[in-house]
């Protein structure tokens, strides 16, 4: 569980970088460029090659579409309710549906079901999460971010596209998958994995920088819906649609475990670098993995209990 230690070392490193004259005030939007422009292609292109394809584990590998397809009319249908602004339902579009299923993740699954629950937990980063935010996020940050001298009007199919093809995740993806068949020289692979590692102290640093625990009274409540959801709503969901499979196999566990887990850190820095309430995303990321300390080891106890009884 040391990831979980030093996640909490980079949000406090960034918390006290923020209160150091050293460090500008843009400091965490410099480090979510990086993460966006350098590591997180280098993730795409580290993890896309192990993908390996099997027709037994659909439990993982389609989980994250379905609660994508059933989160997004719940939260549009919570901005008209509440009157969220354009920039906030962007960014609850982006941080709501994807999770923290790898650096969150993988130690927690491990941590409640051992090694051998991590192949369904790359799965389901691996097929869901990381396309999901590839290909659906990059189209929410396009659709609902205005860069400036833009026109203020929703942008046009031609503008859409065009972010998409160059945005660097989604380049990598379209490269990774043309490799896929090739292996990296070795020299490469190691460069690439040196960047890889680097994606998570740096945007939980820029997260901890920009991380605010007296939040702007109107991001108070779209807040508290987006813990809601992602830590109890969505898990509850995941654990309904899978209860008539079995709760005792392993792969249906750690699905719905998968699906508990807080606010993807890639998607956070997305919708930040989007310019899409950028304090409230970080908060989201922020508070979301410090309260999954408390509320995966209740879902855990949760799926115990009625794998015993079903």
């Amino acid at each position: 569980m040391a990831n979980f230690l030093f996640i909490a070392g980079y949000v406090v490193i960034g918390l006290l970088l923020r209160r150091s004259p050293q460090f500008p005030h843009n400091t965490g939007q410099i480090l979510n460029a990086y993460v966006i422009y350098v590591a997180l292609p280098a993730v795409v292109l580290q993890k896309i090659p192990m993908l390996t394809f099997g027709k037994e584990l659909l439990y993982p590998a389609l989980m994250p579409w379905l609660l994508l397809v059933l989160t997004v009319p719940l939260v549009l249908a919570l901005a008209r309710w509440r009157g969220w602004s354009r920039a906030t339902t962007g960014a609850m579009l982006i941080v709501i549906p994807l999770g923290n299923t790898s650096f969150v993740g993988f130690p927690m699954i491990e941590a409640f079901f051992g090694p051998e629950g991590i192949p369904y937990a790359l799965l389901y980063d691996q097929l869901g999460s990381f396309f999901i935010l590839s290909i659906y996020a990059t189209i929410i940050a396009a659709l609902y971010s205005h860069q400036e001298g833009e026109s203020a009007q929703r942008p046009s199919a031609g503008t859409i596209a065009w972010k998409i093809v160059r945005f660097p995740p989604f380049v990598a993806l379209i490269a990774a998958f043309a490799l896929r068949e090739f292996s990296y020289p070795d020299v490469l692979q190691q460069f690439i994995d040196s960047l890889a590692i680097t994606l998570v102290p740096v945007i939980m640093v820029a997260v901890g920088f920009q991380l605010r625990f007296r939040l702007p009274q109107e991001d108070r409540g779209p807040l508290g819906w987006a813990l809601f959801i992602k830590l109890g709503l969505t898990p509850l969901v995941a654990l309904l649609v899978l209860m008539g499979f079995g709760l005792d196999q392993l792969a249906v566990q750690v699905t719905i475990m998968e699906a508990a887990m807080p606010a993807m850190i890639s998607a956070g820095a997305l919708a930040i670098m989007a310019g899409l309430a950028p304090t409230l995303s970080a908060a989201v990321v922020g508070y979301g993995v410090l309260f999954c300390f408390v509320t995966l080891p209740v879902w855990y106890f949760i799926l115990q209990r009625l794998a015993a009884i079903f």
